[in-house]
């Protein structure tokens, strides 16, 4: 199942055109994964898609092709990997042999809090002897 998660996280870097490993929010570092689930909840999945393919490549067919792509992509990046389809599965989905897909449940790995500190400049300050002794 962890090749399933991978494969899901290569699906969404090349529908988005975006590395995993990118931050995508101010206030929380989100990984592709959170950013891909954050534009699904909001019903905005075309924020996802690299522009190249959204302003040369989009007609009706590949509309749906990368719709099921970015679906496909969350099934497989589930937090839990019992609710992960199977590689078969995926296969048969990218091929259209399946057409009714479960709701992708939150992917695992989607946030990480910045830390941000304030930090007061201390300066200390130590002084240092050194004696160079010479044999005779």
């Amino acid at each position: 199942r962890s090749d399933v998660f991978n494969f899901g996280v290569l699906l969404l870097e090349i529908v988005s055109g975006r590395r995993n490993t990118s931050f995508y929010n101010n206030q929380y570092a989100l990984s592709l994964l959170g950013y891909a689930w954050k534009l699904w909840n909001e019903g905005n999945i075309w924020g996802l898609v690299d522009k190249v393919i959204l302003e040369f490549e989009l007609d009706s067919k590949n509309e749906k092709e990368i719709r099921r792509c970015i679906h496909v992509g969350l099934l497989c990046v589930q937090e839990y990997a019992k609710d992960r389809p199977t590689m078969s599965t995926v296969v048969s989905i990218l091929n259209s042999e399946i057409s009714n897909l479960d709701t992708p449940k939150q992917p695992a790995f989607i946030e990480t809090p910045l830390m941000t500190h304030d930090v007061e400049n201390k300066v200390s300050l130590n002084d240092v002897t050194l004696t160079n002794f010479d044999g005779r």
